[in-house]
């Protein structure tokens, strides 16, 4: 049992991974994407459309060239995003808090919308759509996990994109600490003005962050249809997983390595409640709530420690004015 349980919190936490590794690269510019639940959206409908037209042109897939297909419809699902944030709110200087949140319900609503044709496409009684077979070539494991009894299981029995996410954390991480270009990003975060006096190009860095952000947030969204939901696709079958991603950035103090304990925990707390027995609807709904009563309780003290390291970036939020600096 406590094998299952944390195989499905490693596989409930990993679009949650996903999802706060690639806003807190954004935030880390000084952007503050409140789209990302939108454009996890955007980028699990984009692999599941990409997948949906290769599985409809052939009878026999190629494991591969489905992978392949899929990434790549989403990632550039999830790059338009970005780039539509980055136009809004670094060109135009929109209010971003605003921004984020429309990008969230337009995000949601184009998911639905082409989520919907395409279950008219295949003319289903049931209002989703299966890809098994992309989803198997996702999901593919190493060959050799069944036989390593319970390491195999907790820690080898997951499809690629598990590893993927895990790395990308780890690579932010350092990026974002041990290089120059990290370096930069934090300063154009901390103060856009000193970083531009400095001859640090800050839209270029916001427009890198974000778009990079909002496909690494993108990958959370196919993870959850192509892992997690075995290939299929139902209209507002999402939940409020984006919402949990930005919760968990502030949960990790905007530390991609923290995210991923931070992601198992969260992923544990939401399905935690499928294996209590004798427990209310009311009780199971209760329980959801954790992660975000844990989220609050970090914000809560971190703000009385008030340590640099684990405060948000200064100009979060803050649309950048080169006029006047």
């Amino acid at each position: 049992m406590i094998t299952v349980i944390i195989k499905r919190a490693v596989m409930q936490g990993i679009p949650l991974l996903l999802g706060s590794t690639g806003e807190i690269l954004t935030e880390k510019s000084g952007n503050l994407n409140l789209g990302i639940p939108g454009i996890m959206y955007v980028g699990a409908i984009s692999g599941v459309a990409g997948a949906f037209m290769y599985e409809q042109s052939t009878a026999q897939i190629n494991p591969l060239m489905a992978i392949i297909i899929s990434l790549l419809a989403c990632l550039a699902g999830s790059l338009l995003m970005g780039l539509i944030y980055c136009f809004l709110t670094v060109t135009l200087r929109a209010n971003q808090n605003v921004t984020g949140l429309a990008l969230t319900t337009f995000g949601i609503g184009i998911g639905n919308f082409f989520g919907g044709s395409l279950i008219t496409l295949t003319k289903s009684d049931i209002p989703s759509i299966s890809l098994s077979r992309t989803s198997n070539a996702f999901k593919t494991a190493l060959p050799f996990a069944s036989k390593l009894g319970w390491f195999g299981d907790v820690v080898l029995s997951y499809g690629f994109l598990t590893y993927v996410a895990i790395i990308i954390a780890i690579i932010c991480t350092y990026v974002l600490r041990r290089t120059r270009v990290g370096l930069h990003l934090r300063s154009v975060g901390e103060s856009p003005a000193t970083a531009d006096a400095a001859g640090i190009n800050v839209s270029k860095y916001k427009y890198f962050a974000t778009c990079i952000g909002s496909m690494i947030a993108g990958l959370g969204g196919l993870y959850y249809v192509m892992d997690y939901a075995n290939g299929s696709w139902s209209n507002n079958a999402f939940g409020d997983r984006g919402w949990l991603a930005i919760a968990l950035v502030i949960f990790a103090i905007w530390r991609p390595d923290i995210s991923i304990f931070g992601s198992i925990l969260f992923g544990g707390l939401y399905v935690i409640p499928i294996y209590m027995s004798n427990i209310s609807v009311q009780a199971v709904e209760l329980v959801k709530t954790l992660p975000y009563v844990v989220t609050i309780i970090v914000l809560i003290i971190t703000s009385i420690r008030n340590k640099k390291e684990n405060q948000p970036p200064a100009s979060l939020g803050l649309s950048y004015f080169r006029e006047d600096r």
